[in-house]
């Protein structure tokens, strides 16, 4: 979400965080140059979306074989293996309040994606995602305290009450409690990924908490799955898994971010739904109704004009100072 997406917490910090939006369109401007080059970066994010909610439906291809906990296992486990190779973080020289930080976001990240993977394995994908999301849009609405974003919440609860059938009844009610669970520790996700940004360099507070997501969901997988986790053919699929919804995205998102406004990166992310009910179509056979179309859309909407209306306000603040 995500899950629980290690690539989404910049655009997720811009959508909820004023002072990140500032921070990554310092950073991130789009610079001069041809229409090709401008809709390079644009390209990036889809395909990081696109890899990361397929991803998803291939984890739920999984799930029959290692549960929804040994595959998070295995997901987080070679992540963090891959995570650690390339950014090789340094363990000295942090304070007791750095290490406290980044185990704040391991845990956040870990329980986001126990919680979205057993939403996953009773709800359809593209429901799950468009739960989730309520996490992000939420504390974006917190945050910015303007009356504008209480009506896109509004929408979204819209939304949300059309996705249920008016009560969840549709749906399962479990696999719709832990989507909103995931949503929430998504929101947790991002208010510790920008702290942990702040006091480690480059990767490595991503790379050491995807450490202690592992660490935390692997006795969960072991006791789940035991021995299953070690079927070849079930490693090399949490390893494509882990690839497409953690490594790649998280590296075509980045390129992304040094040549594209946050704010564009933002309002591109908040396709996610979409992007997950065509993954589960495709690979899940799992059809929309006319109603779930509508739902997704709403939430899509409010998604887009939280951020729209939160990157305007910061323009209309620095023109007055």
């Amino acid at each position: 979400m995500n899950d629980q997406r290690s690539a989404a917490e910049p655009a997720v910090a811009a959508v909820a965080v004023p002072e990140a939006v500032s921070a990554l369109d310092g950073a991130g401007s789009a610079r001069p140059g041809g229409r090709r080059a401008a809709l390079a970066p644009v390209a990036l994010v889809v395909a990081g979306g696109l890899s990361v909610q397929f991803g998803s439906a291939v984890a739920a291809l999984l799930m029959p074989r290692a549960g929804a906990l040994g595959v998070v296992t295995l997901r987080l486990v070679v992540a963090a293996v891959v995570l650690l190779a390339v950014c090789r973080p340094k363990l000295r020289g942090h304070s007791r309040a750095d290490w406290g930080t980044v185990v704040a976001f391991g845990i956040a990240m870990g329980a986001m994606n126990m919680l979205f993977y057993q939403a996953l394995d009773r709800i359809p994908l593209g429901a799950a995602v468009t739960l989730e999301v309520l996490g992000p849009l939420a504390l974006s609405v917190i945050a910015s305290r303007r009356l504008i974003n209480f009506v896109w919440a509004g929408l979204a609860l819209g939304g949300v009450f059309l996705l249920g059938g008016g009560g969840f009844d549709r749906l399962d009610p479990l696999g719709a409690a832990f989507a909103l669970g995931a949503g929430a520790m998504w929101a947790t996700y991002i208010v510790f990924s920008a702290r942990t940004g702040r006091r480690f360099p480059q990767a490595d507070g991503l790379a050491l908490a995807m450490v202690v997501a592992a660490v935390l969901s692997l006795p969960l997988g072991i006791l789940e799955s035991g021995a299953k986790l070690a079927v070849p053919s079930t490693l090399a699929m949490g390893a494509a898994v882990a690839l497409m919804s953690s490594v790649l995205p998280y590296t075509l998102e980045l390129m992304a971010l040094r040549r594209l406004p946050a704010h564009t990166f933002a309002v591109l992310m908040s396709l996610e739904p979409a992007i997950a009910a065509t993954a589960g179509f495709l690979i899940l056979d799992q059809a929309l109704t006319a109603t779930d179309a509508l739902a997704i859309a709403l939430v899509i909407g409010a998604s887009m004009g939280a951020v729209r209306s939160q990157v305007g306000a910061g323009r209309r603040t620095k023109a007055n100072s």
